[in-house]
């Protein structure tokens, strides 16, 4: 089974054989230097998009795993249990304040 490659891939690895051939070198010899820099360029490329998506996983890992211990939560229900305090206080008062002008007056 034969990898595909692209065809841009080939022309990109056919210029650089090219470039880098020797004086009495056949165009057979040539074209395996060719294929051979392809197979380089495209291992290459294979480790590339696997590393990348090595960093990936590690980074979603890593926000999760921030995401879950968080203090932010908690802080926030403290604050909504102080929040729903107040209220309640400034009833209070307000019913104090009525019956001390009722009853003072």
């Amino acid at each position: 089974m034969k990898n595909k490659v692209s065809p841009e891939l080939e022309a990109q690895a056919m210029k650089i054989a090219k470039s880098r051939q020797k004086q009495g070198q056949t165009k057979e010899q040539t074209k395996l230097i060719a294929q051979g820099i392809e197979k380089g360029i495209a291992e290459y490329k294979k480790q590339q998009s696997k590393r990348m998506r090595e960093i990936d996983k590690r980074k979603k890992q890593q926000t999760k795993k921030e995401y879950s211990q968080t203090p932010a939560s908690e802080e926030g229900i403290t604050e909504k249990h102080g929040a729903t305090k107040i209220p309640w206080i400034l009833l209070g008062l307000s019913w104090l304040g009525f019956i001390s002008f009722i009853m003072f007056s």
